[in-house]
């Protein structure tokens, strides 16, 4: 296995922000990963499992390895009446994923087209958008277990799904799982969801398919978010916070137009909406602002440093806690 020193990550997270690796190598079978933990630079440095960079920032230097996830491959496992499985690779892209399902006509992530990452990032995130969320369609995660050394099958059930969370983002299981595929039950006859007024909007009929609804969900977020390629970002920065009845309730008399979204036993905010209601929306600091179209987005203008972003965010969640007392989490995974 190559094992390569001192990288620059500046091209490898969508952030662009300059950071070095003290080593760098890349993984692309199960079989390389059992060679991978034999090794001295395995064994004798704190590691990070990279994907295509999409939820991370980089404070600084990263002093161990960066194992950059290159396992491919897409195979329909089987089918029933109702639903084809099909395995995704864990370094297959994302979007190219979604855009593969819907071609083949497999309803239930088409609402996901354009989440930058690849498919092993899914479920750790539990990724979600336009009212669908990946869990909806996991059937179950496969991961290579460093502390057995053995692959695993985890059940949807038993992978503690919620919002932008799963077991693989618990502390005790950060250093323990690689996960190498993901397998999805997705609909062969789709039910198509635009519960979301824009998408609905914008694919401009009663009865869209679910290619209609991928383009449509495509266009929006082309117009409201930047791409990584040209502005560096990692999407959403912040999770969108939840709080009381109560205490919503309370706010509303203040901020009549302050959007809340009942759930079981709270409300979920609008983190964009807070962050410009705090008058942060387009304002620029050292090279990171908040983008105009989007407050909910952080963005690298020039030559930030990840503690420049960190900074910023800092402020964001200060304005925030004190003009609603509310705690904006951040979505984005800092190192």
């Amino acid at each position: 296995m190559l094992f390569q020193q001192n990288i620059s990550l500046k091209n490898l997270h969508t952030f662009g922000v300059e950071a070095k690796a003290k080593l760098f190598c890349e993984i692309s079978s199960e079989d390389e990963l059992l060679e991978l933990i034999q090794s001295p630079e395995f064994k004798e440095n704190k590691w990070l499992i990279l994907g295509e960079g999409s939820d991370v920032l980089f404070s600084q230097d990263f002093n161990g390895l960066i194992m950059k996830d290159n396992i491919k491959g897409i195979d329909q496992v089987y089918e029933t009446d109702d639903f084809a499985f099909v395995k995704a690779s864990s370094g297959e892209n994302w979007h190219a994923f979604v855009e593969y399902c819907v071609n083949q006509n497999w309803g239930g992530i088409e609402s996901l087209a354009l989440i930058p990452g690849n498919v092993g990032a899914s479920p750790l995130q539990n990724i979600g958008a336009y009212g669908a969320e990946v869990k909806d369609t996991i059937h179950s995660v496969e991961v290579f277990n460093f502390q057995t050394h053995e692959i695993e099958i985890i059940l949807n059930k038993e992978c503690g799904f919620s919002y932008r969370w799963s077991i693989f983002k618990e502390e005790q299981n950060k250093n323990k799982y690689f996960i190498t595929s993901v397998t999805f039950r997705l609909a062969k006859t789709p039910v198509v969801n635009i519960n979301y007024k824009d998408v609905k909007e914008e694919t401009g009929k009663a009865n869209p398919s679910i290619a209609d609804v991928f383009h449509a969900v495509m266009a929006i977020r082309t117009r409201k978010l930047p791409s990584p390629k040209e502005l560096g970002n990692a999407g959403s920065f912040f999770k969108n916070p939840h709080t009381s009845k109560t205490h919503y309730y309370e706010l509303q008399k203040v901020y009549p137009d302050l959007k809340g979204f009942e759930e079981k036993d709270s409300i979920k905010l609008a983190a964009a909406q807070l962050i410009d209601l705090c008058g942060w929306k387009g304002k620029v600091e050292k090279g990171v602002g908040v983008y105009q179209q989007q407050a909910l987005v952080i963005c690298n203008y020039g030559n930030a440093k990840g503690s420049d972003v960190i900074g910023f965010a800092k402020k964001i969640q200060k304005s925030v806690k004190e003009k609603f007392g509310i705690d904006l989490i951040p979505e984005v995974n800092i190192y």
